[in-house]
């Protein structure tokens, strides 16, 4: 696999090269931090691919005539790019740039690209036939990456990614997004857009997004993730403390390291803190409402065991009110029972409180 040699880029700079197996560093300020950690350019490039279990995926790869569907073909049919940052792979003696491959507003404006889209997300007959006639080479949905349907948009010069999402799935991110803005806690953007839920990239602009499997791997340890986050970016801690302490109060046992992470300056290679929170739509009432009786779960034993093992890190946590509810349950502005939400909510947050101290 990858018996070509390859280039490995942040925007035009050259910061390592593949060849023979082997990865050369060029510039570590600028590597992603994937590589930085393990040298592997096969296993990398399969975290940026695009999930092969998803019916669309499969409708995708075949309307591109993907000859080799693995994860790592996958990626480099788009040069394995994505929207949340600006790394990608070249052969060895390419002339391209980043301007010519880059994912922006000129590339949606294209059929093909919209169609992808719609291809990845809804599954569409029409789109399927547009994409197979325009054989192109190079398409986001190919590295955008997670278990539901979804697609990437250009509207206005931004990028907004579309998700599929059940009633109780859109209330949930929508709500948590909301919730999160009372709060204080920092939070992707989220809102209900029809028949999908659509959230707006943090990483626009100046920023890459670095997710916590670069430097974590598959390790969920609270303890180890404040750790490796205090020897990485200190900034980070606070937002971290206060990521665990809302996926206890929401319920929210889908937190993986593929779906938080740290921004880093593009310029740079800086890392500058926590990325705003993403992925709350197995949370709250997303598979319908849970019992009225709050136990102490397993999400509010860890966060507890977490805190009561760094009790300097209390302060981080925000004080949750029924006006808090009230006032994120308004501004998502969606039916459903408000008291059963804000009693679910203040029971869990009663519990997570008395696991503290």
């Amino acid at each position: 696999m990858l018996d070509a040699g390859y280039e490995i880029l942040s925007g035009n700079t050259v910061v390592a090269e593949w060849v023979d197996g082997d990865l050369k560093i060029l510039n570590a300020e600028l590597l992603p931090l994937f590589l930085q950690y393990r040298a592997d350019l096969p296993a990398w490039l399969s975290t940026r691919a695009i999930d092969p279990h998803r019916t669309n995926s499969r409708m995708l790869k075949k309307a591109l005539r993907l000859s080799e569907r693995d994860d790592v073909s996958t990626s480099l049919r788009a040069h394995g790019l994505t929207i949340t940052d600006n790394y990608w792979v070249r052969e060895c003696g390419s002339s391209l740039r980043y301007e010519d491959v880059r994912f922006d507003e000129a590339y949606y404006r294209k059929a093909a690209s919209r169609s992808a889209a719609k291809l990845a997300l809804s599954g569409s007959s029409k789109s399927f036939g547009v994409v197979a006639e325009s054989r192109t080479d190079c398409v986001a949905e190919l590295t955008n990456i997670g278990s539901f349907e979804k697609c990437w948009k250009n509207i206005d010069g931004k990028w907004w990614m579309f998700k599929v999402a059940n009633r109780g799935e859109c209330f949930s991110e929508v709500f948590i997004c909301q919730l999160c803005a009372v709060l204080s806690i920092s939070c992707a953007v989220y809102e209900k857009h029809g028949a999908y839920v659509r959230t707006l990239d943090f990483a626009d602009g100046d920023y890459n997004f670095e997710p916590a499997l670069a430097f974590m791997g598959d390790e969920e340890d609270y303890g180890k993730t404040i750790e490796k986050l205090k020897e990485l970016c200190p900034a980070a801690v606070p937002d971290y403390v206060r990521m665990i302490f809302l996926d206890a109060l929401v319920f929210n046992p889908d937190r993986h390291t593929a779906n938080f992470g740290l921004l880093r300056d593009k310029k740079t290679g800086a890392l500058v803190g926590l990325a705003p929170l993403f992925d709350h739509n197995m949370a709250l009432i997303s598979r319908g409402y849970p019992s009225e009786k709050v136990k102490k779960d397993l999400l509010i034993t860890l966060f507890a065991d977490a805190l009561n093992a760094y009790p300097e890190y209390r302060e981080y946590i925000p004080a949750v009110t029924k006006d808090d509810i009230t006032e994120a349950l308004r501004k998502t502005a969606m039916k459903v029972n408000e008291s059963f939400i804000t009693n679910y909510l203040l029971a869990r947050y009663a519990a997570i409180t008395s696991s503290i101290g």
